[in-house]
């Protein structure tokens, strides 16, 4: 019984273990060991709680954290939570010496020398030139740039947080302004969904590039899917950048900038493990939070490179989960939102398995959350148990974003979605049988290699079958390393912008629909933000995700629960009055 409730989140591992432990050591720690090193001469003091044979056992078998796995030994049987991976990211990455110009003080000629060039002041200063104390410095500032998803979102928070640990700060838009000062490290956290992905990344690098080669001791980094995808070849284009980091290393790049800062170029996107933070977040909102559950994608859908560029499934540990929310609801933080490339897979990389639904309701369950949301579905795995633990769990918003990419059964196939029409509609009845008043938002892709006229329309007739409270629209455009690219059925760009034109028609309209049943009622609005147009009004939002603008002081009402009645409906917002 213990134990099927912690396969379904409803316990904890230490929880468990202070309940059946026989183990003396470790029982009034929750079953907590330590570290377990690879290298048996540094596990000597582990032989009373787990001895070498279940230890040798443990390491031999594939784990990733979050599994639970059986072991014997002379003590006993053991049951062992793998709580973290220790990854030596130095190994996993290719570095190789970049060497700058410097005037030899010594030559009586001034001869330019080349020396290796160090990321000045980072550590505190402590990988400066400890010879001259004037190339410390003290003030360093960092400015990130993120294109793309809230996972992208989310890795940079991540960033941030890893940045800030060693010292340096967010420079200030009125420093740039100013012309005063440039950050001495320059992030960009890259996306490669759209067309054109790679050329906006070398773009933007152009301008601090150009103030490198001017001599100025600046810091390159590009992070995100365009640099897994590109690798060392981006450092052949642009030779300029420092570090090229995948998104798996998102939440290590104070380690690699420590072999940027002995003058080396540093490339990380081997796969590995993702640690869980050994620092926290820089949030972006003191009201709402992302909170990652699973990394990865195991899909190989013929359009998509997210798969090549963010890696296998892994799915995080409850326990750390649950860990993040209650510190996060603890500083006041008044919803989440569950991020996941698949979120529904979650789990099901894990030993033993786990369910999404039992997640979202161990996570509903946290004291003091009032919002819970999560993002994206995938009709493939979305189980119609988690419609049912969204309307069983009270905290959990009633707003799914459950992607349909086609509404035909023959690009659906081509596209490898793995899912038909008729089961994404199967989805839709159980979302609006168990919660009538839900929003529904997807993602589309019009002009598919092969895609006719009847196929599109297919997709026409499926949207206003489900009627959308909003749908994210693109024209299909070529990725690299994925199936599709290659095809020779490519449409044409007119004929792609003229399905993207009337899909658009479609889609405004029934925003336009969805959002106006609200008229005159009153709805529960999140208080989140200044409205940046009007500075008199507040934003929040309701919780099946509208936009709600009215009047009040930010101040006094962010991270409120309010009500609001509503009196404007327009396609993408709505607007009121707050009432008692």
């Amino acid at each position: 019984s213990s134990l099927n409730e912690l396969k379904k989140a409803g316990m904890q591992f230490d929880t468990l273990a202070g309940q059946i432990s026989n183990c003396y050591e470790t029982r009034e720690e929750g079953g907590s060991v330590g570290w377990m090193s690879l290298n048996e001469e540094e596990n000597e003091h582990l032989d009373l709680v787990l001895p070498p044979e279940a230890r040798k056992e443990v390491l031999n078998m594939s784990t990733k954290p979050g599994d639970i796995v059986m072991t014997k030994s002379s003590r006993g049987v053991h049951l062992v939570q793998i709580a973290d991976v220790m990854v030596d990211v130095r190994k996993m990455t290719l570095t190789k010496p970049k060497p700058n110009k410097v005037i030899d003080e010594a030559s009586p000629t001034g001869k330019w020398i080349s020396k290796p060039k160090k990321l000045r002041g980072v550590l505190g200063g402590a990988l400066g030139d400890n010879d001259n104390e004037k190339d410390i410095v003290t003030d360093l500032t960092y400015k990130i740039e993120t294109m793309g998803c809230q996972m992208n979102m989310a890795d940079s928070e991540r960033i941030e947080g890893q940045l800030q640990s060693l010292g340096i700060r967010p420079i200030k838009p009125e420093e740039e302004k100013d012309g005063n000062k440039n950050p001495d490290l320059v992030v960009l956290n890259t996306c490669s969904i759209r067309d054109h992905a790679e050329q906006k990344v070398y773009s933007y690098i152009g301008p601090h590039a150009k103030r490198k080669r001017e001599g100025e001791d600046v810091t390159i980094v590009v992070a995100g899917c365009v640099a897994q995808q590109e690798g060392e070849a981006l450092l052949r284009r642009a030779p300029e950048v420092d570090l090229v980091m995948g998104p798996q290393f998102a939440n290590r790049i104070s380690d690699l900038l420590e072999d940027v800062s002995y003058g080396n170029q540093v490339v990380a996107t081997e796969a590995a493990h993702i640690m869980e933070d050994s620092t926290k977040p820089r949030r972006q909102s003191k009201v709402a939070a992302w909170v990652n559950v699973i990394y990865g994608c195991n899909e190989r859908c013929t359009y998509c490179i997210v798969p090549t560029t963010r890696g296998v499934e892994q799915s995080r540990p409850v326990e750390s989960i649950l860990r993040e929310v209650e510190e996060l609801v603890s500083k006041g933080y008044k919803e989440i939102t569950l991020l996941g490339q698949n979120i529904d897979a979650y789990g099901r990389d894990m030993i033993p398995k786990r369910k999404f639904s039992d997640l979202l309701r161990a996570v509903g369950s946290v004291e003091g959350l009032d919002r819970l949301r999560f993002v994206t579905s995938h009709p493939r795995y979305m189980s119609l148990g988690v419609v049912d633990a969204v309307a069983e769990t009270p905290a959990a918003c009633e707003s799914f974003h459950v992607p349909f990419q086609s509404g035909s059964n023959a690009v659906l196939e081509a596209m490898g979605r793995g899912h038909t029409r008729e089961k994404f509609l199967t989805i839709v009845d159980r979302i609006r049988s168990r919660l009538p008043d839900a929003s529904i938002t997807a993602d589309v892709i019009v002009g598919f290699p092969g895609e006719t006229e009847q196929d599109f329309q297919d997709t026409l007739d499926l949207m206003d079958e489900v009627v959308f409270d909003s749908v994210n629209t693109a024209a299909y455009s070529p990725r690299p390393n994925t199936p599709a690219a290659t095809w020779d059925t490519q449409l044409s760009e007119e004929v792609k912008q003229d399905r993207l034109r009337r899909i658009n028609e479609l889609n405004l309209k029934h925003a336009a629909e969805r959002r106006a049943r609200m008229m005159g009622r009153t709805v529960e609005v999140l208080v989140e933000e200044r409205n940046v147009k009007v500075p008199t009004q507040v934003l929040g939002r309701t919780t099946h995700g509208y936009i709600v603008y009215f009047d009040g002081d930010v101040d006094e009402l962010r991270g409120k629960l309010v009500n609001v009645k509503i009196d404007t409906c327009k396609t993408y917002y709505l607007s009121g009055k707050i009432v008692p």
